[in-house]
């Protein structure tokens, strides 16, 4: 029998833990610093991988992601430092895999593949014979995937090594889970913000998001010495078409309308809803030299008209709405502000509003 009084065994044994436990203090520094550090999960995972390896001795040590609904497994980070290689971005069949199986008999290791699961293909192509994984479940229960170590040859079990994949685990869903929250977040953040920057009925630019577009075209505008195209847009007779006809009408036809007036924009160009029956249509006006700006203005009117004529179904019959009222004027950044800009446009909208209405 052997003897721990023994004065040479017990120096054997004090040397024996006192490299363990430096062992461990060194990979809790390394895990402090590391998980500390992480930016993302690969700056997390990748480190874990490499603790992994050196505590288990196993030659492949990887992180998977499982799509259940797709069948499918990914091996999203791999550590190769032998024979046996776990490719990098490989999917393979949910199904088939050592992760299924040892989740759904809660066995974290076993150094004998064949005898356990010899039925799985995937193991015996990659001549699995050591296998340790935990399953990645996030706080808030979603199974994410596996961290795993493997290795083609019969490796004993370290002690603590299924505590410290299990715990390695945790950390990654924790992580996993903190990322997805932040995505989460984000598209709430940008939907919001189109929200606040969007018509809700047309999907149009709204008029905030109309003078923010403004504002840049006129710092462009003022460094490269292009005037500013504005027209500006109102609906004729929209009321007696909502009056006469219901709402569902006149949201039709502000729609229709949105369709089309979009068909007429010229790249760079941007349609905004106003509110109401209005639009407006802004964009960068002729090169010096190119066009005059009165033959530029009457273009750009004479499109935006054209796309205004509409036949719109309501019912049993079609609506011939005769095209709206567009007015456009070309400005100077240099010499004009966005609110005065916009002032003038209307103006010009409305004259050619009173003219319309003086030829019956």
């Amino acid at each position: 029998r052997t003897c721990l009084a023994c004065p040479g065994l017990a120096k054997v044994v004090a040397h024996h833990m006192q490299v363990v436990e430096s062992g461990m203090d060194k990979i809790l520094q390394t895990l402090s610093e590391r998980v500390t550090a992480a930016r993302d999960l690969e700056s997390l995972t990748r480190p874990l991988l490499e603790m992994l390896e050196a505590v288990t001795g196993l030659e492949s040590t990887y992180l998977t992601e499982i799509d259940v609904g797709q069948s499918t497994q990914h091996i999203r980070y791999a550590r190769n430092v032998a024979g046996l290689q776990i490719p990098e971005g490989a999917a393979v069949d949910w199904s088939d895999t050592l992760c299924r199986r040892a989740i759904d008999e809660g066995r974290l290791f076993t150094d004998n593949v064949t005898e356990c699961w010899g039925d799985s293909q995937a193991a015996r192509a990659m001549g699995i014979r050591t296998y340790l994984s935990s399953p990645v479940r996030t706080p808030s229960g979603l199974l994410y995937g596996t961290l795993c170590g493997a290795s083609a040859e019969q490796k004993p079990l370290v002690a603590g090594s299924e505590e410290l994949v299990a715990f390695f685990a945790r950390l990654i869903a924790e992580h996993v889970e903190r990322e997805q929250l932040l995505l989460q977040l984000q598209r709430a953040n940008d939907e919001l913000s189109r929200q606040a920057l969007c018509d809700p009925l047309t999907g149009l630019p709204n008029r905030r998001a109309l003078m923010q577009e403004l504002t840049r075209l006129f710092s462009l505008s003022d460094r490269a010495g292009h005037p500013v195209l504005i027209a500006f847009i109102d609906l004729d007779g929209f009321k007696q078409i909502n009056d006469t006809h219901g709402h569902e009408a006149g949201d039709r036809l502000l729609t229709t309308m949105a369709r089309q007036l979009g068909s007429a924009l010229r790249r760079g160009d941007m349609l905004a809803r106003m509110g109401g029956d209005e639009f407006v249509v802004v964009g960068m006006g002729p090169i010096p030299g190119e066009e005059t700006l009165e033959a530029a203005v009457q273009r750009f009117r004479h499109r935006l008209f054209e796309h205004s004529v509409l036949q719109l179904p309501i019912q049993s019959r079609v609506l011939h709405y005769p095209g709206a009222s567009v007015g456009v004027v070309a400005v100077d950044p240099a010499h004009t502000s966005v609110d005065e800009a916009l002032r003038q446009a209307d103006a010009s909208m409305y004259e050619v509003k009173r003219q319309r209405r003086a030829l019956g």
